[in-house]
């Protein structure tokens, strides 16, 4: 039901006061000739102007000052007084009041939802971390406790376990600076030093720093085709380098053993389509939404296994949206997966 200004509620009840009292009059004094209702019809209107002033200058003087803090406190808390009198005058009170307390109400609610959301993300978050950290923390210490109780003596255990303890802070360095670039890209602190590139050339490095560990599980490490020719991009080389190499570990720590990881690009025009491509275990459909998210695992136990901070994927997503890109993927089970993203067209050099 829609609500009525104060102007058409003072019409409506002055107009049925008036007709109560005109039927009240005829009723007692019902006239003879014509002459004799013009008195009649007179007071009628005299009592329909006089109750329609009153009543709505009490209703529209009720309702200012009831919802004038309401309105004022929602709407514009600055509002001159005048302004107000005059805006509310001109508008359906209540209707306006009723719509601007609905949409605080309606803000107020999303805003208690997000600050719920966030507080869960913390606190997942830091169990995360917390959990990241233990693992490197505990063996090291059990390595340590080990060479203390006389394994530093012992020439097959003290170099094997300081080698050990090497590879956990070496874990530990991976997660801090995972964790900083991140916060760098989400807090928009870390500046992107646009140059232009060719990023097949930049992928080749990546493949000769990362031979070692595809050799170790017989996965072949290929361009899609044969590039003679340079392709150029424009983005920041050090981001990209980040993002393609987080995707080529990602594609080589979860590859069938004697696979393949296989990079391809596509000119569309104004942009490059890269794609990295590999036939490993694939993901769940049900887990693909959540891929970039931060700390997600699909297989929780085989992946802390194989280690990786939990935030490779999560970066790579920030890179590409600090550079105003999108990043897509598409993954089967049994079948592999496939990243592909897209990146500004560069000019030659």
């Amino acid at each position: 039901m829609k609500s009525s200004s104060p102007k058409q509620m003072a019409i409506l009840i002055s107009l049925i006061a008036a007709v109560v009292s005109a039927l009240t009059q005829m009723v007692l004094h019902f006239p003879k000739t014509v002459l004799e209702l013009l008195p009649l019809i007179f007071s009628v209107l005299l009592i329909f102007i006089s109750t329609y002033i009153i009543i709505y200058y009490l209703l529209n003087n009720f309702i200012f000052e009831k919802i004038n803090p309401i309105y004022k406190t929602i709407h514009n808390y600055n509002i001159p007084e005048k302004e107000l009198r005059r805006d509310l005058e001109e508008k359906d009170v209540l209707k306006e009041v009723n719509e601007e307390v609905m949409d605080w109400a309606d803000k107020k609610v999303r805003e208690i939802a997000q600050l719920k959301q966030l507080a869960k993300y913390r606190k997942e978050f830091l169990g995360n971390v917390s959990h990241e950290l233990k693992t490197p923390i505990f063996n090291i210490q059990g390595y340590i406790l080990t060479l203390l109780d006389g394994g530093i003596d012992d020439k097959k255990i003290n170099k094997k376990y300081l080698q050990k303890s090497e590879k956990s802070i070496n874990r530990m360095i991976s997660l801090v600076e995972d964790l900083e670039a991140i916060t760098k890209l989400e807090s928009g602190v870390l500046k992107l030093n646009f140059t232009n590139f060719n990023i097949v050339e930049l992928v080749d490095e990546i493949f000769e720093n990362q031979e070692i560990r595809a050799k170790d599980k017989g996965i072949e490490l290929k361009f899609k085709t044969k590039y003679e020719k340079p392709i150029y991009v424009y983005a920041d080389r050090e981001q990209m380098d980040h993002l393609l190499t987080n995707l080529t570990v990602n594609s080589i720590v979860y590859g069938k053993d004697y696979g393949f990881t296989e990079v391809s690009f596509l000119d569309m025009d104004e942009n490059i389509l890269i794609e990295v491509t590999d036939n490993g275990i694939g993901i769940p459909e049900d887990d693909v939404p959540r891929i970039f998210e931060r700390f997600y695992r699909v297989d929780k136990s085989r992946s802390r296994n194989v280690g990786g901070t939990g935030l490779g994927l999560a970066i790579v997503k920030h890179i590409i949206e600090a550079h105003n890109q999108t990043i897509n993927i598409r993954s089967s089970i049994e079948n592999g997966t496939s990243f592909a993203f897209t990146l500004k067209k560069g000019s030659k050099k």
